[in-house]
């Protein structure tokens, strides 16, 4: 006998929908057979089907089964065709009706014992499923949540193989999980650290507001404990709240790698991710033998930063150049190409040499002149030319550390910070776009100046040798102060203040 029931699989953050065919009236076979390019995973699954189903109280059956997994050509990854081929073969035994299963699409993962447990990914094969047409899902209690996210889908949660043989057999009420996003997002979407906790640094909050307003990229320069990591941290604080579709498409991100909170259906609050400068290639970007995202991906929507910044390995650096032009890592393999969504704000910090503490007063600097100079050359003209503001992050005056009041608050600088992408929303008309993503085209449509603030441009460009990428920079920049003031020209104290942040580029 033949039963087909539906499944999804993840490749890279996608869903790819699956056919699940079991047929146990084949013999010939020592053991139970899976085909259609399953992973180790997949192939051991028969033996926890097994065991389940037997300890579930049911009848395994007695012919050998052959199992096959459409598409044949995609690779089928993880533990979630579990649940769907038990219940496959009991509908070949005659315990469900086969026809009840092909509304379903069925993922999970058996216990010996029958309990199902989650699996990743549970977001993304939800809203393949929705888009292949299918309006019902059964999925493990603990996903139920993440994946009721998604609309146009019932989501049927099952705690064990006979709990979700019982509903198929409307032996229990079908009640499909329900959430409430406005909850979940109020739940979910607010931040333990606040802009009001630094003391001080007026001057490099200002740089911070203006990069949080038109999403660039900012570096940070500065001896040890001058706050650049408090900073940084605090960053997402004073972006705008996460809107839905931006809420999904990082939530799917960390659901395919496993990195989703159990008790979180929605990631709401803007990540921050700040891995250390020893990890590879792979961990940042992305890669790896079966592709999977990196920090730059994780930090989508979000902010990557990167401390001792000059620390990295400069091949590692090197590869993060294109996703910051791209807003995305694609991995190339040989049997395809895997798209990762990696739109974030790059914060860079590191010290002004190799003891750190160059130029200032805090202590003296133990480097040599040719020291220095190597130290800093670690960082490519390339590399930082893509980096929008550089700024001097200088050591906290005591009297400032003692001071009780410490300035603005996250709140406050958000308003100013939403006031700013709504006129650039506006502007562009795309709710995703901003002035630090704006094409070449674009930065001379939208960016134009009067003659006094043309030629302060001129000589800056002159004086400092900048390259065209550094001249949209500072126009990008200077566009985002003006957002910043309600000035719809920007005009020369604009002009004057962008070229300011370009200063560090004589120093490399």
């Amino acid at each position: 006998m033949l039963s087909r029931l539906y499944s999804v699989t993840i490749e890279g953050i996608e869903g790819v929908l699956c056919e699940v065919e079991v047929d146990v009236c084949r013999g010939g076979f020592e053991r139970p057979v899976i085909v259609g390019l399953p992973d180790t995973a997949v192939k051991e699954s028969i033996e926890r089907v097994r065991s389940s189903i037997v300890n579930s109280g049911f009848q395994y059956p007695e012919t050998q089964s052959l199992i096959n997994l459409a598409p044949a050509d995609v690779k089928k990854v993880g533990p979630a065709f579990d649940l769907p081929v038990a219940l496959g073969i009991l509908a070949c035994g005659g315990t469900l009706q086969s026809d009840s299963l092909r509304e379903y699409v069925v993922i999970g993962e058996l216990a010996l014992d029958g309990r199902v447990r989650p699996v990743n990914g549970v977001l993304s094969m939800a809203m393949t499923s929705a888009e292949a047409g299918f309006t019902k899902m059964i999925v493990p209690l603990e996903n139920a949540n993440e994946a009721a996210v998604v609309k146009d889908i019932e989501v049927y949660p099952v705690g064990s193989l006979a709990q979700a043989v019982a509903l198929l057999s409307e032996q229990l009420p079908a009640e499909p999980t329900t959430v409430d996003l406005d909850a979940l997002f109020e739940q979910c979407g607010s931040y333990e650290v606040d802009f009001s906790d630094v003391k001080g640094q007026e001057s490099v909050k200002r740089a911070l507001t203006i990069a949080a307003a038109g999403a660039h990229n900012l570096m940070m320069i500065g001896p040890p404990g001058a706050g650049k990591t408090m900073l940084a941290q605090r960053m997402a604080t004073i972006l705008p709240p996460m809107t839905l579709p931006e809420s999904l498409e990082t939530t799917r991100i960390y659901s395919a790698v496993g990195m989703l909170a159990k008790d979180k259906a929605l990631i709401a609050t803007r990540p921050v991710r700040a891995p250390h400068h020893t990890a590879s290639g792979p961990a940042l970007v992305g890669g790896g033998a079966h592709p999977r995202p990196g920090e730059l991906s994780l930090a989508h929507h979000g902010i990557l930063f990167l401390d001792e910044f000059a620390e990295f390995p400069r091949h590692v650096l090197e590869m993060i150049r294109q996703p910051l032009e791209d807003g995305a890592v694609n991995v190339s393999r040989a049997k395809g190409t895997l798209c990762f969504p990696a739109r974030f704000i790059l914060i860079a910090a590191m010290n002004p040499c190799p003891c750190g503490y160059f130029g200032t007063r805090m202590r003296k600097c133990r480097c040599t002149p040719n020291q220095i100079e190597r130290y800093m050359a670690k960082i490519s003209g390339p590399l930082m030319d893509r980096m929008d503001i550089h700024i001097e992050v200088p050591p906290v005056e005591f009297r400032k550390l003692r001071q009780r009041r410490n300035g603005s608050g996250s709140s406050e600088i958000r308003q100013l910070v939403q006031q700013a992408r709504k006129l650039q929303q506006e502007r562009f008309g795309n709710p995703l776009m901003t002035n630090g993503t704006m094409g070449h085209k674009q930065v001379e449509q939208f960016c134009s100046m009067d003659s006094t603030a043309e030629m302060m441009l001129r000589q800056a460009m002159a004086e400092f040798a900048l390259s065209a990428r550094a001249h949209d920079k500072i126009c990008k920049v200077a566009r985002t102060i003006a957002d910043l003031e309600g000035h719809e020209a920007i005009q020369s104290e604009h002009i004057a203040e962008a070229i300011g942040y370009r200063k560090l580029d004589r120093k490399l």
